[in-house]
């Protein structure tokens, strides 16, 4: 089984700090066993939250408005699709400011430096999903490091480096996803993604409820369909992950089964990581409480649960 490495930091405050951490995961996971270990980050913790919400609303705009013009960006793949919920955007936002214009490229030149090292490692780099209201940036972020570092001509491109991540509960998914295909036959590079059943399936509804506008949510399906597909269970670039102690009946029939399988690993200091993994105990809270499998695996079964790993390469190899 896998791993999937995760710093668990979000704080945008101390963005060149966060951006050291990542590449200590970097450094670990390539020390570990030749394609069992991928890093998992999150865009927030290399660019301010405030920063990335302001161009989310840009991004939007222009989608509503595609002659409004962005001087800032760098690439032309298509972020949103019509069915996006693009009324979250009412008013046209203010304009980056040059400070803030500096603030994001110095974002881009840490993702960027993250993607090389992952590459020189031969180490997959997921960038982590958010709520609505900032996932434009996200997904923004995420397409200048595909762009540069997913080659579908380089000589060692089995598998791409940089994944993005779509929820798929969301309603504009399906056209977001044919939109990104389009986008990569048309720039000649590969499409790494992360599909996940859907993170922020309760913030989001509370927060369209409050707002008064239309949800974007709706349900979706896993595995019989990569094998509708002609997809082998097999298969190195489809593989199914789960937080670690969360779920973990899946994880082993999907693995039984013969699927690949990786488990999710947060690790970090107790007082960041903490506050992480509460917030992804009340998301599956429901998941738990109906699976008397998984409940008998915590208490007997494998050493699963949620482990508080510090960032050193001794620490990660006594779980693993």
């Amino acid at each position: 089984m896998g791993r999937i490495l995760d710093s668990g930091i979000e704080d945008g405050d101390v963005c060149d700090h966060n951006t050291a951490r990542f590449i200590s995961a970097v450094d670990i996971a390539a020390a570990l066993p030749p394609g069992s270990a991928r890093v998992c980050i999150k865009i927030t913790a290399l660019c301010p939250i405030a920063l990335l919400e302001k161009t989310s609303d840009l991004l939007r705009w222009q989608k509503k408005h595609p002659s409004f013009k962005l001087p800032w960006k760098t690439h032309l793949f298509l972020i949103l699709s019509d069915s996006s919920p693009l009324h979250l955007t009412t008013s046209e936002p203010p304009a980056l400011t040059a400070e803030e214009e500096r603030e994001l490229q110095l974002a881009h030149e840490r993702l960027l430096a993250l993607c090389a090292l992952c590459v020189e490692h031969g180490t997959p780099l997921l960038v982590d999903v958010e709520y609505v209201m900032v996932q434009p940036a996200i997904d923004y972020f995420t397409f200048v490091g595909a762009m540069a570092f997913n080659d579908a001509g380089a000589a060692d491109s089995e598998r791409p480096i940089v994944h993005g991540t779509i929820q798929a509960y969301l309603h504009d998914m399906r056209d977001r996803l044919e939109a990104m295909v389009r986008g990569v036959e048309r720039e000649r590079m590969q499409l790494g993604l992360k599909v996940v059943r859907g993170t922020y399936l309760t913030r989001e509804t509370r927060l369209m409820a409050a707002l008064g506008v239309p949800s974007p949510i709706h349900g979706q399906l896993g595995a019989a369909r990569a094998q509708e597909l002609g997809i082998p269970k097999g298969d190195r670039n489809l593989q199914f992950t789960q937080l670690m102690g969360m779920a973990d009946g899946l994880s082993l029939s999907l693995r039984n089964a013969g699927f690949q399988v990786s488990d999710y690993l947060p690790y970090g200091p107790v007082e960041q990581i903490i506050p992480y993994l509460i917030r992804r105990a009340k998301e599956n809270k429901g998941l738990l409480s109906t699976s008397s499998f998984d409940r008998h695996l915590l208490r007997y079964g494998r050493p699963s649960g949620i482990y508080l790993l510090q960032d050193t390469p001794i620490d990660v190899n006594c779980v693993i």
